[in-house]
């Protein structure tokens, strides 16, 4: 899943073998830990809409976001884009009708990961992640494609995946569980709500009452994230590779929200989306002001 607006990334390039391994491991996990929601496609209706007050999808919202980043294990440092792009395409999974999320990261400017995210909603208001086909590149020295990676891509139903949740429809704290649940495909993110009430500031303005998530995996006992969300807007921040002192190497955030040919917000969204069009307000005021600086400060020197 993406690390920045969908959904960890990293932990999908594990070989499958090393998930195996931690198989054995997963009873006793499943006991103490997350819960792996009770998947049934019953529990859909075809084209419902996803209006989780916390992670809205309209079709035609391209969320981006990012910022500079250090490898943990190499010590460089890159600028990091991320796009998500709500998209009008469905398909269906496990006999459920998703909507299509297309999220891709660049470094310096380089595309590193395409991936293609599936989401539903279901009666009760839970969004589930239904999958993933996700593509990695890898380059040599000068910049040439050497080879891709689609390891981690799974879809519910195939090979004993299993969906997980993305947003409970009634997030509780200390709520723990399973985003996605498919060994066989290395893919075993699950995720805890941490808070309900955590106050960020960030390229998007400040926000209180923010719900907070702690993400981790099996795979990689040593990595965890931390992942904000804002009611009406969605996930507004990232924390990566927390360390043992509780701070995030890097901290990757929301920096605009955009849409194109959007569908009308459902009614359940529609407090939430007057938050996103005053953020989407706040940013072209302080666009505008900064333009109209830019002209005062020339045309008072050219005078």
């Amino acid at each position: 899943m993406n690390t920045s607006f969908s959904c960890a990334r990293r932990s999908r390039f594990i070989p499958v073998f090393i998930a195996s391994i931690a198989i054995s491991a997963l009873g006793e996990i499943a006991i103490a830990g997350p819960v792996l929601p009770n998947f049934n496609a019953s529990d859909f209706s075809p084209g419902a809409p996803i209006d989780n007050a916390y992670f809205p999808l309209v079709p035609g919202t391209t969320f981006r976001g990012g910022g500079t980043t250090h490898d943990p294990d190499t010590g460089e440092t890159a600028t990091e884009r991320d796009e998500d792009f709500v998209t009008f395409q469905t398909k269906v999974i496990a006999g459920v009708t998703v909507r299509v999320v297309r999220a891709r990261t660049w470094e310096d400017d380089v595309l590193i990961e395409d991936t293609f995210d599936y989401y539903a909603q279901d009666k009760s208001g839970n969004v589930w992640y239904m999958g993933e086909d996700t593509k990695a590149f890898e380059y040599d020295d000068s910049g040439h494609l050497i080879s891709t990676d689609t390891s981690g891509s799974f879809h519910a139903g195939v090979h004993g995946a299993k969906p997980g949740f993305i947003m409970p429809a009634n997030p509780t704290v200390g709520f723990s569980y399973y985003q996605e649940f498919s060994p066989n495909d290395g893919a075993l993110d699950q995720a805890k709500i941490v808070s309900l009430d955590t106050s960020i500031t960030t390229p998007l303005g400040s926000f209180t009452h923010v719900l907070k998530t702690e993400e981790s995996t099996v795979l990689e006992p040593d990595l965890h994230e931390n992942k904000f969300y804002v009611k009406g807007i969605g996930q507004i921040q990232t924390f990566e590779d927390i360390g043992a002192n509780g701070k995030p190497l890097n901290i990757l955030p929301l920096t605009s929200i955009t849409t194109s040919n959007a569908v009308p917000l459902p009614p359940a969204v529609w407090t939430g989306a007057l938050t996103l069009v005053i953020v989407i307000l706040r940013v072209l005021a302080k666009d505008l002001a900064s333009r109209v600086s830019a002209r005062s400060f020339a045309e008072y020197r050219s005078g």
